[in-house]
């Protein structure tokens, strides 16, 4: 299946609340993980933080995915 096309990923971004609210959270978690791999040390607790962190991304991944798919097939399906 092709890849959903970048307009619609911005006219998502601008009109889907839900897709942007992802969109905020992705980024957002995106953004700690990356703090959290900066470290030299983890402890315990930080690497279960890690691990909830890379599972939440996946699933708001996914779930962003599904809503371009599904755009994108009506987008397509639209006489041009």
């Amino acid at each position: 299946m092709n890849e959903p096309s970048q307009d619609v990923k911005s006219w998502l971004l601008q009109t889907d609340e839900e897709f942007h609210r992802l969109t905020d959270q992705h980024h957002a978690l995106e953004d700690r993980l990356h703090q959290l791999t900066e470290k030299h040390y983890l402890s315990d607790s930080e690497l279960v933080e890690e691990v909830t962190i890379k599972k939440r991304k996946l699933l708001i991944k996914d779930r962003m995915e599904s809503i371009l798919r599904h755009h994108d097939d009506q987008y397509h399906a639209q006489p041009h």
